[in-house]
């Protein structure tokens, strides 16, 4: 080997031949586990990056010399790219509800339910009382009436889903009043502006950003206004000189004019936050009280439930919703409305919501099980000269639009490194561990919000994991 070392066409000679590479023993217990077709093509992608560097460097790769070390190698490659892409990761953001991260946490009711509806045949869409097809939202259609007072539901993939079919089945051609302070953008560019156009809406604005009054809806009104819509700013805040038209006093007008009253709500607490420290949200079993005739909310926001839509209210107007061709484009899967359910049955028991529901368990978590959760953790990690821990206060947000205003008080471990490269290694180390774990780096320190831990064993030892397993990588290179 070493005598044609620089000879390119002596070295692709040297690559060893795929039978050769199917017939090693661990190669064939590795084709037991993975499939034979699957680990030939990983073969086939180490051979070829072989031939690459061949033609680059006029080298073979180190673990091509030895057949030990492709099987390594290969098995490596297999287990690499055999990980889920959907793994279960550690959110230490300091975000709770983190789109990026799947936002709201399922409960064990609601995990159960996912479970038992995956494995066996359900009535989905069968009225088992009358033994003919039924309607798949009537799961829920009950305890939605029990918990907010609706005469009817209708559930879609997500909130945004639910304030289209709302307008489109509501309005479609016609004029819809909007708030100049209402014309919210979240996230993936979803303007109201634009879904109104989407709907076939034709969109009125009134007022100005700061202050809307009851007497701008009332003259924008014309023989084509199908509705007035209000808009939670569930993912900002006007403050100041500011003024806003309640519900109560918007229902009187459209009552009295023959139009609807349409509330898109967005984050769809169902219970008084402030009893957890929260900033207490509006409910729709509230603005169904002040007489809204529709409203929407989400499901995996502060409602602890799955990526879905619930729109409720005046029965008559739900079946336009059910009725409209989009609804089948947009409604859920069993799944989906199983996690749901599960996940509204518990709001019967409101007292119980923090240590039911993750969401509510880490927002409602005190300080102070934070701290000692921080000196448990920073008395057990290994101290190294490389990098040195902290303990920190620091503000977790809610997140996914919610509650912008609202910053908890908690706890989190500061990890500082030498130089700015080593704190960027250790942080995609860590990202790399078995179970990844997501912090954030701010003002050279990775910051590590210890509320959004569920388990502080499996913490320590994924964190002692990673910082030995970067401290060795900083001693190799010296």
């Amino acid at each position: 080997m070493t005598q044609v070392i620089n000879n390119p066409q002596a070295l692709y000679r040297h690559l060893p031949a795929m039978d050769s590479l199917l017939l090693i023993p661990q190669v064939i217990g590795l084709s037991d586990i993975y499939g034979k077709a699957w680990v030939k093509q990983q073969l086939t992608e180490l051979l070829n990056q072989a031939r690459n560097m061949i033609a680059s460097q006029a080298s073979l790769p180190v673990w091509c010399r030895d057949p030990q070390a492709i099987v390594a190698k290969l098995e490596q490659q297999l287990q690499d790219k055999d990980r889920h892409s959907m793994q279960a990761v550690i959110n230490l953001t300091g975000t709770v509800l983190h789109t990026n991260l799947g936002r709201s946490q399922m409960s064990q009711a609601a995990i159960d339910a996912v479970t038992t509806v995956m494995r066996e045949p359900i009535p989905l869409e069968f009225d088992m009382g009358l033994g003919q097809r039924g309607h798949r939202d009537q799961h829920i259609g009950e305890l939605i009436h029990e918990l907010t007072g609706a005469q009817a539901c209708c559930i879609v993939n997500n909130n945004a889903a639910a304030v289209l079919l709302m307008l489109a089945a509501i309005a479609p051609g016609k004029e819809v009043i909007v708030s100049r302070g209402e014309l919210v953008e979240i996230g993936g560019a979803f303007r109201i502006p634009d879904i109104m156009r989407q709907a076939g809406c034709t969109l009125v604005e009134v007022g100005c950003t700061n202050r809307t009054h009851l007497s701008d809806y009332e003259a924008a009104i014309t023989d084509n206004t199908a509705a007035i819509m209000k808009v939670h700013t569930s993912n900002y805040h006007i403050s100041g000189f500011t003024a806003v038209v309640d519900e109560c006093e918007l229902a009187s007008l459209c009552h009295a004019q023959g139009i609807a009253l349409l509330s898109d709500l967005g984050s769809g607490a169902l219970t008084d936050l402030s009893q957890f420290g929260l900033t207490k949200e509006p409910m729709p079993q509230q603005m169904l009280k002040d007489g809204v005739n529709l409203v929407s909310f989400s499901g995996d926001k502060l409602l602890g439930g799955p990526q879905a839509g619930l729109v409720v209210g005046d029965k008559k107007m739900i079946d336009k919703l059910q009725s409209h061709p989009l609804k089948r484009a947009l409604r859920c899967d069993k799944m989906t409305l199983a996690a749901l359910e599960a996940t509204l049955r518990l709001y019967r028991q409101p007292e119980q919501l923090p240590q039911q529901l993750p969401m509510l368990a880490k927002l409602a978590k005190p300080v102070s099980e934070l701290t000692n959760m921080a000196q448990q953790l920073i008395s057990q990690l290994p101290v190294s000269a490389y990098f040195r821990i902290s303990i920190q206060p620091c503000f977790t947000q809610v997140g996914s639009g919610s509650q912008p205003d609202q910053l908890l008080e908690s706890i989190a471990l500061c990890i500082k490194a030498a130089n700015s490269s080593q704190l960027l290694q250790l942080d995609k180390t860590l990202k790399q561990l078995t179970k990844p774990i997501i912090g954030r780096i701010h003002s050279d320190l990775l910051w590590l919000d210890l509320r959004g831990c569920d388990n502080i064993d499996e913490l320590q030892q994924l964190l002692q994991q990673g910082l030995n397993h970067s401290v060795k990588q900083l001693e190799t290179r010296l």
